[in-house]
């Protein structure tokens, strides 16, 4: 069953291909939500310091009363965050709002600030980068982090960080789904040994009405979700779907179809939609 298969890090931890997302899950319902996706049979749990929900996320873990070592939570450094000293401070509060011994995964949230992140600037993050990849580095070798990352990087970035430090990104986080399919990274990224996740599968939730999408989904009697996801793990990637409701989670779960080769074809031609 895909809810329990798992891939293997470079670090030698496993890494189930089906997570349970949490962006944009209030604080105050991050409990009942985690508590939930466990209890149906979700073992890796995503968040980051900006959703502002770790510490609702941490009390679901407890709550739901799972052997730690059962469970994959990844978090992520603020993309704000560009200095040695910010991230060892967000990584220790990381840590204290999960209420964890130890992070399976940290991410570097994005190469840039978000608020420059889309626009035609000049300015170079390169040697910040850096200096948070540092404190990660750190942080791994003192148990807090088991496995490190990156989110949103491009080739040249993560370039950036093999060629001027001893460690290579074990993850890189970015958005796929049908009609974005970023090839050219995702075959990088396979051959250096990073292991790519896929966010927004559903694409935010815009391909949710697609009817060509829903016309093929109809065909194995599954949910337009149901494809979207089994379409990203289809592409040896670890997918991300994001529910707050129980019903959906188990929903999102059961992928244990195959798409033909016909129609994976029609979905991978779906430019339309990049």
């Amino acid at each position: 069953m895909e809810i329990e298969r798992t891939v293997k890090l470079r670090s030698g931890y496993e890494i189930p291909v089906l997570a349970i997302g949490t962006w944009q899950t209030p604080n105050e319902i991050a409990s009942r939500v985690v508590q939930d996706a466990i209890e149906v049979g979700y073992r890796h749990i995503d968040t980051a310091s900006a959703y502002k929900n770790e510490e609702g996320v941490g009390q679901g873990i407890k709550k739901a009363n799972i052997d730690r070592s059962k469970l994959f939570v990844t978090t992520k450094v603020p993309a704000e965050v560009k200095t040695y000293e910010e991230t060892k401070k967000v990584i220790d509060e990381s840590l204290e709002k999960l209420d964890l011994e130890y992070i399976d995964l940290v991410l570097i949230h994005a190469p840039k600030p978000w608020a420059v992140m889309f626009l035609p600037i000049t300015k170079n993050y390169d040697k910040a980068n850096l200096e948070v990849w540092k404190a990660m580095i750190e942080a791994k070798e003192a148990g807090k982090i088991r496995s490190i990352g990156v989110s949103n990087f491009k080739i040249k970035d993560i370039e950036n960080l093999i060629n001027n430090s001893t460690e290579v990104p074990e993850v890189n986080q970015i958005q796929i789904h049908i009609g974005k399919v970023n090839t050219e990274l995702i075959n990088y990224c396979k051959e250096k040994n990073i292991v790519v996740e896929a966010y927004s599968p559903m694409g935010t939730g815009r391909l949710i009405k697609n009817k060509k999408i829903k016309e093929i989904a109809d065909k194995y009697n599954v949910s337009v979700p149901q494809l979207c996801i089994k379409y990203t793990l289809d592409l040896d990637t670890v997918s991300l779907p994001k529910t707050t409701h129980k019903e959906y989670m188990i929903l999102n779960k059961e992928v244990d179809f195959e798409i033909k080769k016909e129609d994976k074809e029609t979905l991978d031609n779906m430019k339309f939609l990049l």
